[in-house]
């Protein structure tokens, strides 16, 4: 059990070609699946069941490549479920991506962990985070919902230049 809570199962819950609202630009969402904060008021419920949805495989790692391939894709962003719960769905994907767009186009990850914690993590968890271009941190807090908020769903969130912050030790908002 405390495996996959790192691992996964390798599933994804949904994959949107074109995302006018999941981080700057015209974006390929990915959609993981499992998650275990179970957030009060999560808008994507279904996706914390770890076997929600469709197996990752090469097939559907193509698909994500391909989508994100027109020039008018600013980059993929990847989201849950937890993508940090998910290190052998996510890792693929974001090492595919690297290696065929470089640093072209950019990676935004939405997690439930902050970026600190994240930071500490000696591990997948931290090497992941070194690949990614922009983290929106933080539970989801229904209490601190606000409607219209860019790119988060609460007022506890933080939307972070990873590769400035890691060369800052600090947190530097995007």
């Amino acid at each position: 059990m405390f495996e996959q809570l790192e691992t996964g199962q390798g599933y994804i819950a949904k994959i949107e070609r074109e995302s006018f609202t999941d981080g700057e630009g015209v974006r390929c969402s990915v959609y993981v699946s499992g998650c275990p904060f179970n957030c009060k008021g999560c808008y994507n419920q279904a996706s914390q069941r770890f076997t929600y949805g469709e197996p990752f495989d090469d097939e559907v790692l193509m698909t994500i490549i391909e989508a994100c391939s027109p020039p008018y894709i600013a980059g993929l962003s990847i989201l849950g479920g937890e993508p940090f719960c998910n290190l052998d769905t996510v890792e693929p994907i974001v090492q595919a991506f690297r290696k065929k767009f470089g640093k072209e186009k950019s990676i935004w990850i939405w997690s439930g962990f902050i970026f600190e914690a994240l930071q500490k993590n000696k591990g997948r968890r931290g090497e992941l985070l070194k690949e990614i271009d922009v983290l929106v941190d933080g539970p989801f807090m229904e209490k601190l919902y606000q409607p219209g908020l860019a790119y988060k769903g609460s007022l506890n969130q933080r939307i972070i230049d990873v590769q400035t912050s890691l060369k800052a030790c600090n947190v530097v908002e995007y």
